[in-house]
């Protein structure tokens, strides 16, 4: 994989508004680039994306193998998930509830297998981005090349098959609409829903209401089926969540996925699969991993409240967040690859179970967080007939 520089697309800008998103005011406030980046783009081989391609697979595979350990073994209190999501987890496990989509994290260069960072498998953003934007950049920028992103193909298919095989019919989509992250998913994903037939409604997350018997929104329609960009860690602290248990309502993502979206996955995998090329050494206890270290909380997100430590322990990098306080998984230290001062880290979307394409976020710094620019792909060569 490689990194070029490119001359900005004329009015950039007002075609990001023209897609339905202002991409270029960034991450809190004031970072010091627009979050989608219109002067760099990384190039990488068909022969690297089709290697790629097989290590999510199985990477996705080793997954479904730990959460269903966690769940024979009960060690969900070591993954940080209380007794009464634990149980919502298993059941929805055993009823084989199906996963819309997951973005794993890895650090990859292109020339060897990818290396897991964590799995962000309950409340994956830069969806949009990755399924939409960069591929309308690429027919603007790149008309004759090619890019690894069937991911808007990927989440019509899972819904079609959804109605057809699960009788999905209606599906409410909720969200904190403050957060424009979590709206612009939330809308894009009604798009596709709606785009393969079903019929769907945005809502607030806070206007969801119990009638006594079934969940409501504020017109008192049903909810049958809900898609929440809402943490299920979260979800088990809020007052209705004993309605969930009652089977009254589909949650999309399902309550398994709070399983594989603890980091303390990362410790379960490398005991089942230790020494597999795309893992690293993973423990709860830091001193089993020897020499430096990332320590990372069970259930934090978008790199807040992580330590990198050298081999004697002593802190070489912290970030701020709200998770000081949580339970954490030591995970062994390595960095992202490194061109000229950028780190990107390899976003790859897994869609109806199925790898499906890439996003890239880089950042100046050895922890991607809330102020990484988003940075578009190609794949060399013409595209394929």
């Amino acid at each position: 994989m490689r990194r070029i520089a490119i001359d900005p697309r004329p009015g950039w800008r007002d075609q990001l508004v023209a897609l339905g998103m202002d991409l270029e005011t960034g991450r809190d406030g004031a970072p010091p680039s627009p979050y989608w980046c219109e002067t760099a783009a990384y190039v990488v081989t068909p022969e690297s994306i089709e290697a790629l391609h097989a290590a999510v697979d199985e990477l996705a595979v080793m997954i479904e193998a730990a959460v269903e350990h966690v769940i024979a073994q009960d060690r969900f209190a070591e993954l940080g998930i209380p007794g009464a999501l634990a149980r919502l987890a298993a059941e929805s496990w055993e009823a084989d509830e199906p996963s819309l989509y997951g973005r794993f994290d890895l650090a990859w260069d292109g020339r060897g297998p990818p290396k897991l960072y964590e799995y962000n498998a309950d409340t994956p953003t830069a969806l949009f981005e990755a399924a939409v934007v960069q591929w309308h950049w690429l027919e603007s920028c790149f008309p004759g090349a090619d890019q690894y992103n069937s991911i808007h193909e990927g989440l019509i298919e899972t819904w079609s098959r959804w109605r057809t095989t699960r009788g999905l019919g209606q599906v409410h989509f909720a969200c904190v609409p403050e957060d424009d992250d979590d709206l612009i998913t939330t809308a894009y994903l009604l798009d596709t829903a709606t785009q393969a037939g079903l019929s769907g409604k945005l809502l607030d997350l806070g206007d969801i209401g119990w009638d006594g018997r079934r969940f409501v929104d504020l017109e008192t329609m049903p909810i049958e089926a809900v898609f929440k960009l809402y943490p299920w860690d979260w979800l088990a602290e809020e007052p209705f969540f004993a309605y969930l248990a009652s089977g009254s309502v589909r949650v999309i993502e399902p309550a398994w996925r709070v399983i594989a979206a603890s980091k303390g996955i990362l410790a379960i995998l490398w005991e089942l699969f230790r020494g597999h090329p795309c893992l690293l050494p993973a423990s709860f206890d830091r001193r089993a991993i020897d020499g430096p270290a990332v320590v990372k909380p069970l259930l934090g997100r978008e790199g807040a409240s992580i330590v990198i430590e050298d081999r004697l322990g002593n802190r070489l990098l912290a970030t701020d967040g709200d998770y000081d306080a949580m339970p954490t998984v030591a995970q062994a230290f390595h960095p992202l690859p490194d061109y000229d001062g950028w780190r990107p880290v390899v976003g790859a979307w897994m869609i109806g179970g199925v790898a499906r394409g890439i996003g890239i976020r880089e950042q100046q710094s050895l922890v991607t967080g809330r102020g990484a620019r988003f940075v578009p792909h190609l794949i060399e060569g013409p595209r394929a007939a």
